[in-house]
């Protein structure tokens, strides 16, 4: 309706993009006066959608955007370039993305319009398939039904076979004590044995009274005895007669398509791996003997307890499982299967996730970065160092107390809230790696005031065994670092610590993660295999914080590849 309109209002015929607003004829030539400024403006058929004609950014409210940020994938404004978020990222011209991604949309569309009749056919196909899938499916339950139709009529069998058993042998024990009941009953004083005795004893004559005496006192005799050790002819339980199902019903319980056919899959735990998502990579001895899996997992809460499990059915060897809970166990488990049939359930993988979200970034190679001694590669996920080339450039001014001086790198992102966690790898040749969290104070004060190129770069923190250390613990030093060599992980000394050296080294782990809560201040570094914390201390987060690095002598750190994330998306991209 027109908004200029006195009520009640008319159907409006245009609307303004620059007013915002929807007129009908009348109201718009008023307000839109031939001549005027307002006539220039710009109209299209009545809408109640107006787009703003320019774009404001939305971290910069009084700048308009202007460039486009090719790393984030969005447009960004002057500011956001200087001294944002954007900084270090590579941006283009507004004009320049416009070309290029027009350019790619344009030729995604006249291909799927080449396509067309590709697409129809496949559609077809699709249909048969459904078609197919529905006779299929319908083939599969008469099949199922038939199979459990077997089972009913085994067990219907084998209960009729049971209860016949049961009463034939209730029927013998009856007849036994009816038998021995009659006996018994015969030894009563006016029935049976004693009313025949007491007749014999009326006999007058001695010969006839001696043969029939002697038979009726055996059988007396024998009555006594049974009187004297009275034992139930037959047994009144049951208990050899009971049915042991429990076997049974856990096999029923575990009921599924199943041929000896189709293999068992095996998870394969070294290319396993969980962060916020889980990615999970098993082997089939066979592979062209399935035609899918599933893969199961579920959650395991802290009293052990078992959630049902939740499924997802994969054509290849490996599935990402997204949306996982920070600091949790989950188990997983996978199955093959060919047509109808499944293999039996993998052995279950259980892995621990991060106790924080995964903080994604790459090495910065402008900050800090000295490309004299540390090679840097293309997608900035991986440095290592020279080994002793740094000496060799100073061998001139070397003295007898020179110490090879620390190489620093840090991450190309900064943390100024929340939780976060990263993870690396340490190559196993190296001689001496630091890895912490730098202070962008304190970084800063540090790189406009490089110390001499004669002395050593060489910071009290972590990880040396400096004794220094305790006293100074971070007060003006800009890294928190622990520190790695030689294959072996070493524990900051501290006041509460062991001296003992041997209490303070530990094996490397293969991967190794570092969880910063910046909100709390607290930074803890964790073995990655068993996501155990093997260190943890207070960290001044009043400032930025950084991912920070250092190497000394031959070495090589390699970021994970969810780290790098953004790196890989941006690769995806062009």
């Amino acid at each position: 309706m027109c908004d200029l309109c006195k009520p009640p209002p008319q159907e409006s015929t245009k609307s303004c993009l620059d007013c915002s607003a929807s007129y009908c004829n009348e109201c718009f030539k008023i307000y839109h006066p031939w001549g005027t400024v307002k006539a220039q403006h710009e109209y299209v058929g009545p809408t109640t959608n107006f787009r703003p004609k320019i774009l404001m950014c939305p971290e910069h409210e009084t700048e308009r955007i202007n460039m486009y940020c090719e790393l984030c994938r969005r447009p960004v404004c002057h500011l956001c370039k200087l001294g944002g978020n954007h900084s270090n990222h590579r941006v283009t011209t507004m004009s320049s993305a416009y070309k290029t991604l027009k350019e790619k949309l344009s030729k995604d569309i006249d291909y799927l319009i080449g396509k067309e009749s590709q697409v129809k056919s496949q559609i077809s196909e699709l249909n048969l398939l459904m078609k197919e899938t529905e006779c299929n499916g319908e083939r599969a339950k008469e099949e199922a039904i038939t199979h459990f139709e077997k089972l009913f009529e085994v067990l219907e069998e084998r209960k009729s076979s049971v209860l016949k058993a049961i009463d034939a042998s209730k029927k013998l024990r009856l007849d036994k004590f009816q038998t021995q009941m009659e006996e018994y009953q015969g030894l009563l004083e006016n029935s049976g044995l004693v009313g025949y005795a007491q007749e014999v004893l009326k006999e007058t004559d001695q010969s006839c009274f001696v043969q029939t005496a002697k038979q009726l006192h055996l059988r007396i005799q024998k009555a006594t005895e049974s009187l004297k050790s009275f034992r139930p002819a037959a047994q009144t339980s049951f208990e050899d007669y009971v049915v042991n199902t429990s076997k049974q019903t856990e096999l029923l319980g575990e009921l599924s398509f199943f041929s000896s056919g189709v293999d068992v899959p095996e998870i394969n735990e070294e290319e396993s791996r969980v962060y916020n998502n889980a990615l999970i990579s098993w082997h089939h001895p066979e592979k062209d003997k399935a035609d899918s899996y599933v893969l199961e997992y579920r959650k395991i809460n802290r009293d052990e307890e078992m959630l049902s499990w939740n499924e997802t059915e994969v054509c290849g060897t490996s599935k990402m499982i997204s949306e996982l809970d920070n600091n949790c166990n989950y188990a997983f488990r996978v199955r093959a299967y060919k047509g109808s049939i499944c293999s039996p359930c993998s052995r279950e993988l259980i892995l621990h996730t991060p106790p924080a979200p995964v903080f994604s970034f790459l090495f910065d190679e402008k900050c800090g970065y000295n490309n004299e001694h540390l090679l840097l590669n293309l997608k900035r996920d991986r440095v290592e160092s020279r080994a002793g080339f740094n000496l060799l450039l100073s061998a001139d001014r070397i003295q007898v107390g020179y110490y090879t001086s620390l190489d620093y790198i840090i991450g190309d992102t900064g943390i100024t809230k929340g939780k976060h966690f990263w993870a690396f790898r340490v190559e196993p040749y190296s001689y001496l790696v630091k890895v912490g969290v730098a202070s962008s104070d304190k970084l800063q004060e540090w790189l406009r005031s490089p110390r001499d190129a004669v002395s050593p770069r060489y910071e009290q923190d972590s990880g040396h065994d400096s004794g220094s250390e305790d006293a100074s613990f971070d007060s003006s030093q800009p890294f928190t670092l622990v520190t790695i060599g030689m294959k072996k992980f070493f524990i900051p000394k501290s006041p509460t610590s062991s001296n003992e050296p041997e209490n303070r080294v530990l094996p490397m782990p293969t991967t190794i993660g570092i969880f910063l809560d910046y909100d709390k201040g607290k930074v803890g570094f964790y073995d990655m295999d068993h996501m155990k914390c093997l260190y943890e201390r207070q960290v001044d987060c009043s400032h930025t914080m950084y991912p920070a690095f250092a190497l000394m002598g031959s070495g090589g750190i390699q970021l994970e590849e969810p780290i790098t994330a953004k790196y890989l998306e941006y690769q995806k991209d062009m």
